[in-house]
């Protein structure tokens, strides 16, 4: 599958309003804190509850797969689909990452508890368009969250 056809899969993950073009924060638990806020006013469920789940998939091991990209992901029983969010950090920030590169792109994951074949499919989708340098530098180069939308779905 060539990156173009990852992009344009992602389009059914994260919608305009689940990009954020200049995150910022400070620390790893910050950027768990505020994606799960966001995370919560389109999925319903508690940020708190998001958080947990989050943090508790980090204490398994770090999300940070190298390059300055992370996947937090976690699943849910509460969800009935999967959600995705994608941030771009204002300034990259250490996240244990197994390159131990700070992290500036990331892109959260959400799947319903019983998605266990569909959520490493879109695991492997993300982290394949995000495994791409030149997709990377142009997610990084994005002047808006229009615009890292717009390569993110391939539109």
């Amino acid at each position: 599958m060539s990156v173009d056809q990852a992009g344009s899969e992602l389009g059914d993950l994260v919608t305009p309003r689940g990009v954020v073009a200049q995150l910022r924060c400070g620390t790893k638990k910050q950027i768990l804190q505020e994606l799960a806020r966001r995370a919560a006013t389109v999925t319903g469920i508690a940020d708190r509850r998001i958080y947990e789940a989050l943090s508790e998939r980090e204490r398994l091991g770090t999300t940070g797969i190298g390059g300055g990209v992370a996947i937090p992901h976690c699943r849910l029983p509460e969800l009935a689909r999967m959600h995705g969010m994608f941030a771009r950090l204002e300034r990259p920030v250490p996240f244990e990452a197994i390159d131990e590169q700070p992290v500036d792109l990331v892109f959260l994951l959400l799947a319903p508890a019983e998605a266990g074949a569909e959520h490493l499919k879109a695991l492997a989708r993300v982290s394949r368009l995000l495994r791409d340098r030149p997709m990377c530098e142009k997610l990084r180069g994005a002047n808006s969250a229009d615009a890292l939308y717009a390569l993110l779905s391939g539109s």
